[in-house]
């Protein structure tokens, strides 16, 4: 029996615990594309996959609608794959494990793909119902979204004939978005001496962090594993050589446990005692830190290059840099440093970086460089990917915040959000473009405590339909 089969909208529902069956993770999206070709087949539409693995899908105007303007459903084929501690689960041969708990679906010790895989299975929903009346539509998928928005940059545009987009990407019911940051990723790397290790070694765990989405979350005052591994290397007070570190998986996301080996005499489970004590508080009330021995390493890093490491992680910015002064409550700049590795004398820092301001982004960038080079270590820079510009008259915008006025009697929110969107990209891509991104209630995107609402997917869908029948 499957999960999801008599949960309504049903053939939303459908498309979705299919998507989840198939394994998607971002750089492994041919499957999920394959999927959305075969089904456009079965349907009787026109498919197309362009060079970089997008996916497009046509669908013809419903009676009466012919001669009006088409429409984009624009969603993403790949999710972030996070998983509890210590779970062996294999993303790129295994499906999520789904489960109904009250109005939520969730995974089992996995990220879920929700995002964006419930807008995936809306945008197939509308093509398979031939009962709807909208314009003609587009549906296109991209690739590689949450690792660097590549499908969107490398897209063939020659594919999308249409100027009005909805981007079905966003995880608050009710909120309109239609601008948002730009950003791109930082990558720090250096290579250090090693030397003999003759101290006892042990493993530090950095746990029970909350986490969470580096553009969404950044402003709720959470911890960073890895930042906080480095201030607590700084309180370790007696000689020590690193061995290894290991912590977060994705640039974008807040990684909430990180991991250290390291060899010395020092007292770490008083320091440990000591440092959650004065760190926890009550937001992150499950912060736990735990030291464990392990059997000795035949070597590490030097003490110096250890030292080195310490003092690097310490010093390094990360979090909220400025706050808008024009919209209350949006978040202008920020980094996260994401993904955090140093083993066999190599260390590694990957940093996201965000602003809806170009400048603050290319200082940003230029002083992580700065401070990069005052250690000895090289920052590259890659993946750049612009803001998404407010667009004064829109014509999509107005039709669904009409016809969100009509469905629930009450006006929406129109925002701009610091996290990225494909919009600003392929706003580039697609000359005179008018979009807007809207999607269901999610909660923990990108953290195996991911949650899709269900009564929110139903309203959701209704008012997608809706909003095609007024186009």
């Amino acid at each position: 029996m499957r999960m999801l089969e008599n949960i309504s909208p049903k053939r939303v529902m459908a498309f979705f615990e299919d998507i989840c069956g198939i394994p998607h993770g971002s750089g492994n999206t041919k499957a999920i594309g394959d999927y959305c070709i075969n089904k456009a087949q079965q349907m009787g539409l026109t498919a197309l996959k362009d060079a970089m693995g997008n996916v497009v899908i046509k669908k013809p105007a419903s009676k009466g609608y012919e001669d009006h303007p088409a429409v984009v459903l624009q969603a993403h084929l790949d999710m972030v794959c996070e998983r509890v501690e210590n779970s062996s689960f294999d993303f790129e041969k295994s499906g999520i494990e789904i489960a109904v708990e009250g109005d939520y679906i969730t995974a089992n010790g996995t990220t879920l793909g929700g995002d964006d895989g419930i807008g995936m299975a809306m945008a197939l929903a509308v093509l398979e119902d031939s009962s709807l009346k909208h314009p003609p539509i587009e549906a296109l998928f991209t690739v590689d979204e949450e690792t660097g928005m590549f499908g969107a940059a490398g897209l063939d545009a020659g594919l999308v004939s249409a100027r009005r987009m909805i981007n079905i990407d966003s995880e608050e019911e009710g909120v309109l978005t239609v601008s948002c940051a730009g950003g791109a990723s930082v990558a720090i790397s250096l290579a250090l001496d090693k030397q003999k290790v003759n101290m006892p070694c042990y493993e530090v765990a950095v746990s029970g962090l909350l986490g969470g989405h580096s553009g969404v979350e950044i402003d709720k005052d959470r911890y960073n594993a890895n930042i906080l591994l480095g201030e607590f290397l700084k309180g370790v007070n007696a000689p020590y050589n690193i061995i290894s570190i290991m912590g977060g998986s994705k640039e974008n996301a807040i990684p909430a446990f990180a991991t250290l080996k390291i060899a010395t005499e020092y007292d770490l489970v008083g320091l440990a005692e000591s440092f959650v004590s004065q760190k926890v508080k009550e937001n992150e009330p499950d912060l736990k830190i735990t030291v464990t021995k392990i059997n000795n390493s035949n070597d590490g890093f030097s003490s110096a290059a250890s030292q080195k490491i310490t003092d690097l992680l310490y010093g390094l910015k990360n979090g909220v840099i400025k706050m808008s002064q024009s919209i209350k409550g949006l978040v202008q700049t920020s980094l996260n440093l994401g993904i955090l590795r140093a083993n066999d004398g190599q260390f590694t820092a990957n940093i996201s970086v965000r602003s809806s301001v170009n400048d603050e982004k290319i200082s940003l960038i230029n002083e992580l460089k700065a401070y990069a080079a005052k250690f000895g270590a090289t920052a590259t820079d890659s993946g750049y990917y612009p803001a998404w510009e407010y667009l004064e008259n829109s014509y999509l915008r107005q039709v669904m915040v009409d016809c969100f006025e009509q469905q629930f009697g009450k006006k929406p929110i129109v925002a701009a959000i610091h996290a990225g969107l494909e919009c600003g990209l392929l706003s580039e891509k697609l000359n005179g473009l008018d979009a807007v991104s809207f999607g269901p209630d999610m909660v923990g995107i990108h953290t195996p405590n991911e949650k899709l609402s269900i009564s929110s997917t139903q309203r959701s869908y209704k008012y997608l339909c809706k909003v095609l029948e007024n186009l």
